[in-house]
């Protein structure tokens, strides 16, 4: 094996001049819960607690490869992480079956692109499994997605469709099961 071409710094070496910035602390920080898919359902409680919701499509247009929808989500993630002040949780829809093999494979791109750009960042993620939201949400775990969107409807909220729901049910079991501003 050859021998190391990187050179050692000289121990006399300068330190970095820029300023770091102070963390802003975990309790100060916004939740972001997530339905990932083409289109992503998000729910984001904000830093006084107020919750605001919607959802993002990622589908490629006509002219651009299948990875620039994960390049989108990343840029999106990044986005909502600065415009909210810091993002400190990120908690998903965690699917273990999926209909179809597309489907199963572009969730596998969301949840591989969101855990490498929380891990980057340093952002706690956490899966919470299908049946756990919708136990949470309406009672019965297996319940169908007009319940949801009704029992998300019933706490006050006004999804446009059942992957703002279920982002909404998310954020809730994750945080305040009230669901209303601080």
């Amino acid at each position: 094996m050859a021998p190391s071409t990187l050179s050692m710094p000289a121990v006399d070496a300068s330190a970095l001049s820029a300023a770091i910035p102070q963390p802003i602390p975990l309790e100060e920080r916004a939740v972001l819960a997530l339905d990932l898919g083409t289109t992503t359902g998000w729910a984001l409680r904000s830093r006084d607690g107020c919750i605001t919701s919607g959802t993002i499509t990622f589908r490629p247009s006509r002219f651009e490869g299948g990875g620039m929808r994960f390049l989108r989500f990343r840029g999106w993630l990044a986005e909502v992480a600065t415009l909210s002040g810091g993002v400190a949780r990120i908690v998903f829809e965690e699917v273990r079956a999926h209909a179809g093999t597309d489907a199963a494979h572009l969730y596998g791109g969301f949840l591989a692109h969101l855990s490498a750009w929380c891990e980057e960042r340093g952002i706690a993620y956490q899966g919470v499994p299908v049946a756990t939201i919708k136990r949470f949400a309406t009672g019965k775990g297996n319940a169908d997605k007009a319940k949801m969107v009704a029992a998300i409807q019933a706490r006050g909220f006004a999804p446009a469709d059942d992957d703002e729901a279920d982002a909404i049910a998310i954020l809730l079991w994750a945080t305040d099961p009230t669901g209303g501003c601080a």
